[in-house]
């Protein structure tokens, strides 16, 4: 389980909600959760969602679909603290305080 992980994909990753957020598309999906017209709460719902079929996942062990619903619910998380105003860096900075 000691993998290689590159953090790097969180970087990019928050990079590109950024960018669509700045930059809205109608063909972006990222963009359409940010723009909905129902706000902040279009992305939540999301995240309720994704946290669910995460838990169920993971309570049927079924590990590739766990997998799938953890990138999902990153994601997701991503976006509504995008959506919130929240810099990744600000949770990032958080964590490192809590592991002193």
């Amino acid at each position: 389980m000691n993998k290689k992980i590159d953090p790097a994909i969180f970087v990019d990753l928050w990079d590109i909600i950024n960018e669509r957020a700045n930059h809205p598309s109608e063909q972006s999906y990222t963009s359409r959760l940010l723009t909905d017209s129902k706000g902040i709460d279009k992305t939540l719902e999301k995240v309720s969602e994704e946290s669910t079929e995460f838990i169920i996942a993971v309570k049927n062990g079924v590990r590739d679909r766990t997998v799938e619903e953890a990138s999902d619910l990153i994601f997701h998380l991503f976006v509504a603290l995008r959506a919130a105003d929240i810099d990744l860096a600000d949770v990032i900075n958080e964590l490192s305080r809590r592991r002193k």
